[in-house]
């Protein structure tokens, strides 16, 4: 009886590692941005990367996910017909094994490029979320269609201006969506099975970012931010625990990810600014820490991003304002700490995506660049940076065009996106 535990241990921490080769989700394996992998190069190679492979695609703003050898990734195309497609792709070879495509005419949504929502899979199951509410479940190893929902006709979507983006999550048996239905359904669990709806939750309209997991009064928890507010429900049944009202000045816009370090929880806004809660650990309460906001878009007070997810380290925040800048927040009290213009060329809604490695970040910016870099109190340490693919303009016809997909690490390797096609270079040290 005293080696069951630990051989599940073991187990669990087998489990783990090989998880961490993988990149099966929005944000890695852990939802949290963090790639965990072992002999990872520390600075370029003089040669260049090695780019592995590249395959065609179209333009979309989701970024690629990886599970088993295998990369999933969604586009559109529009002629001769409007449809969004899913591609499957060999990791090893860049061969593409198979497309699972299906009619969706974008209709009163901005930006056009594509879905954007990232894939997920689970198993030998993937899940598509389209930007018009078009979910489907669909077999990993062929492409068949598992089952499909037309969210929007089911559920009455009060379409986003930007139509649906925030990347489903998985507890258990339970697919978690948020596409701010009609009727109580702005978040909305379906059995991942079966497609049938398990429960729905809150009025408010949708925003953009994905619902995370977190524990709570030691129950699991899904921590969501909409359009209206925040909020954290019960997973099992979809009862709110608690519900911090945050209605934006201007329109819905949150895009970026909840941020949590220990009992902190970080959210920032390209108009509403930052909010940082703290989340009660041993009752269903919260509490608000500070809210700042600055006077404009453009006279901001501390850090009010739009696509970009921060970074929570210890007591400091980590990321890129609304026209670019990268700074420091002191998680204390929202005080600017530093601010560096080097990253990512100054520009409205300019981007920069963060995967932590060890004691350094990986850094994809806009402009297709992959950066190695350090961050903290004292200031950004850029290492290296090297160019890994064109800025293209579907996505964004401004500036020469952006890469505003978030790539994935997975298997040595970063596998990355633009409207054009998608690379696969080796980070392998």
């Amino acid at each position: 009886m005293r080696c069951w535990p630990v051989c599940c241990l073991f187990l669990a921490l087998f489990c783990s590692t090989a998880m961490a080769d993988d990149w099966p989700q929005w944000r890695g394996p852990q939802r949290d941005g963090v790639w965990r992998e072992k002999h990872i190069v520390k600075r370029f190679p003089e040669e260049g990367l090695k780019r592995k492979w590249t395959v065609p695609i179209g333009p979309g703003y989701s970024g690629p996910v990886v599970a088993d050898h295998r990369v999933l990734v969604t586009d559109r195309v529009t002629e001769p017909t409007q449809k969004e497609r899913v591609h499957c792709v060999d990791m090893r070879t860049g061969d593409v094994s198979w497309t699972f495509e299906y009619p969706c005419e974008y209709e009163k949504i901005s930006y056009t490029a594509g879905p954007r929502a990232c894939p997920l899979v689970d198993g030998n199951k993937v899940y598509t979320l389209g930007s018009m509410g078009n979910l489907h479940c669909l077999d990993i190893r062929s492409g068949d269609k598992v089952w499909s929902r037309d969210l929007q006709k089911d559920f009455k979507i009060r379409m986003p201006i930007w139509g649906i983006a925030a990347s489903p999550l998985l507890w258990k048996d339970h697919l978690i969506v948020q596409i701010g239905g009609e009727d109580g359904a702005c978040v909305v669990a379906l059995d991942k099975d079966s497609g049938e709806e398990v429960w729905r939750a809150l009025n408010d309209r949708a925003c953009y970012s994905a619902p995370i997991l977190i524990e709570q009064a030691g129950l699991p928890t899904v921590l969501v931010w909409t359009g209206d507010s925040v909020a954290a429900i019960d997973p099992k049944n979809g009862a709110v625990r608690w519900r911090y009202p945050w209605a934006p000045r201007n329109m819905p816009i949150g895009v970026a990810t909840p941020v949590v370090e220990g009992d902190r929880a970080f959210f920032t806004s390209f108009y509403d600014g930052a909010l940082l809660l703290r989340i009660i650990p041993d009752k269903f309460d919260y509490e608000v820490l500070w809210h700042r906001v600055g006077r404009s878009e453009n006279d901001t007070d501390g850090l009010q991003s739009i696509i970009s997810t921060p970074v929570f380290e210890e007591n400091h925040i980590y990321g890129v304002d609304s026209y670019g800048q990268l700074r420091c927040i002191d998680a204390s009290n929202g005080d600017r700490v530093w601010e560096d213009l080097t990253a990512v060329p100054k520009a409205r809604w300019a981007t920069i995506h963060f995967v932590k490695h060890g004691d350094r970040y990986f850094m994809f910016n806009e402009r297709g660049q992959l950066m190695i870099g350090k961050l903290s109190p004292k200031g950004f340490e850029e290492i290296d940076r090297t160019q890994i693919l064109p800025p293209t303009r579907d996505q964004l016809s401004r500036r020469g065009g952006v890469c505003w997909s978030f790539p994935a690490f997975a298997q040595g390797c970063i596998i990355a996106r633009n409207d054009n096609e998608m690379v696969c270079y080796s980070l392998e040290d």
